[in-house]
């Protein structure tokens, strides 16, 4: 028995995210379904996170166990070959028996892309929030600041409980806003893991200090409520993408 780690990227457009569930399309069963063409008997894969319906991803890390003895070079080719287009595998390697994608990750980057232009692209359309009000950028970047370090974030996780969670503190390690080009204001958050919707409401919050709806240093009062009421809306779904996943402490 082998354990493998791949990497695969994707649109999430079609999808209902990454996580198996009956009756809809997801990343994780359309991974499962190819592997099992391969290896003739169900496969489980394990992912680094569990992106939601929507959601991108340019490097999302997963792991799996194989009897097969394929090549890893021909793997990739041979999965790449019966998923669609809108998934593709980047590669694929050979693990530790104990590796385990999501238990052994010790950051994960994401990255959320921001349309202000005054007419939205419709070229972003599935890449990108489209915020037709003007945005201080200098403002975003400072509350942004705050969240920077070691906290407890429920005030910016899904306001539905989440079964299994048995902490709410997460690490901040970086969290950037800059402006990609004239049109394009990217939010850019690394961290030790991250709770349900907690970078979409990060940005939502972000996104009502930039239109001066709310004081740059309200975030900390945010943070420290722990209470999802206090913060912003969720940013859609669509201008998410994760963006890799370390393994290895900085």
């Amino acid at each position: 028995m082998r354990t493998l780690k791949l990497t695969t990227s994707y649109d999430g457009t079609a999808y209902g995210g990454w996580q198996r569930q009956n009756n809809v399309d997801t990343i994780q069963a359309r991974l499962e379904a190819a592997l099992a063409e391969v290896e003739g008997r169900r496969v489980t894969v394990h992912g680094a996170g569990r992106t939601d319906a929507g959601v991108h991803a340019l490097g999302q890390v997963a792991s799996f166990t194989l009897v097969h003895r394929i090549e890893t070079p021909a793997l990739a080719r041979a999965l790449n070959a019966k998923l669609p287009s809108d998934i593709r595998v980047l590669g694929v390697e050979e693990a530790d028996p104990q590796f385990h994608a999501q238990y052994a990750a010790k950051r994960k980057r994401y990255r959320y892309r921001i349309d202000r232009a005054a007419v939205a692209s419709p070229m972003e359309r599935r890449y990108a929030w489209h915020v037709q009000e003007a945005l201080d950028i200098q403002r975003m970047a400072a509350a942004g600041a705050t969240l920077v370090g070691r906290h407890d974030f429920s005030a910016f996780q899904t306001a539905a409980s989440e079964a299994g969670v048995l902490s709410t503190v997460r690490t901040i390690f970086e969290l950037g806003v800059t402006e990609e080009s004239e049109r394009l204001v990217v939010v850019e958050v690394e961290g030790s893991g991250f709770l349900r919707y907690m970078v979409r409401t990060i940005v939502g919050t972000l996104v009502e200090v930039g239109m001066g709806r709310r004081p740059a240093n309200d975030m900390a009062a945010v943070l420290a409520s722990l209470a999802r009421s206090r913060a912003g809306p969720t940013a859609p779904a669509h201008g998410l993408f994760l963006v890799h996943v370390d393994y290895q402490d900085a």
